[in-house]
């Protein structure tokens, strides 16, 4: 049984949208590139005067906010990146989430330059270890991503170590008007369809 039919059995209210931004936990990683899709769901929180609150039980702080008609669940797994697909899994079974285009992962991107961001659906994890998790643990790659793009390393060999940093101050300026874009794409996806957000956030350039 798929963890999607699963989810279609719990109890209790369930949401329409799960949103997850991926990261590492702990003070040592806060700022860095890899923490890109947690800067933008915790900026989601704080605009809709909601708090991130820690729940064991799905290994994540958990927010519930609501856009339009949308009850929307916010997350970032407090697992470390390779392991956010148990998070992910639990949340989509215990939010009764029906369908894998209502998941939204927000994600670092080494393939974008810094401050560029591209929406797509399904499609090839390249190589990111909290999208290789999340596809193991819910069984599809067909869940939108939201990607932020962080930039590639000088040396292609650095990748695992650049996405660990801080970036340059220039790189910053760029990320931190990324998270608002990202903000804007994941509303857009929830208001109007991936379509809609691909066509207004793919084309914009940093």
């Amino acid at each position: 049984m798929s963890v999607f039919r699963r989810a279609v059995q719990r109890r209790g209210t369930p949401a329409d949208y799960l949103v997850v931004g991926l990261g590492n936990p702990g003070d040592k990683y806060l700022g860095t590139r890899h923490n890109l899709g947690y800067e933008v769901i915790e900026a989601m929180a704080q605009g809709s005067v909601s708090s991130l609150d820690p729940s064991k039980r799905d290994q994540a702080r958990v927010a519930v906010i609501t856009h339009g008609e949308s009850r929307i669940i916010l997350a970032c797994p407090t697992t470390f990146m390779n392991l956010s697909g148990e998070a992910v899994s639990s949340l989509v079974r215990r939010n009764g989430i029906e369908q894998p285009s209502r998941v939204l992962i927000v994600h670092d991107e080494l393939d974008l330059e810094p401050g560029r961001i591209k929406v797509k659906q399904g499609g090839s994890t390249a190589g990111h270890n909290g999208l290789k998790s999340i596809r193991q643990h819910i069984g599809t790659d067909d869940f939108v991503r939201i990607r932020m793009g962080v930039g590639k390393p000088p040396d292609p060999q650095q990748g695992r170590n650049w996405v660990l940093r801080k970036p340059s101050p220039t790189d910053r300026a760029l990320l931190d008007s990324a998270v608002q874009v990202g903000i804007e794409a994941v509303k857009t996806v929830i208001s109007s369809g991936v379509e809609q957000a691909m066509n207004e956030v793919n084309g914009r350039q940093p």
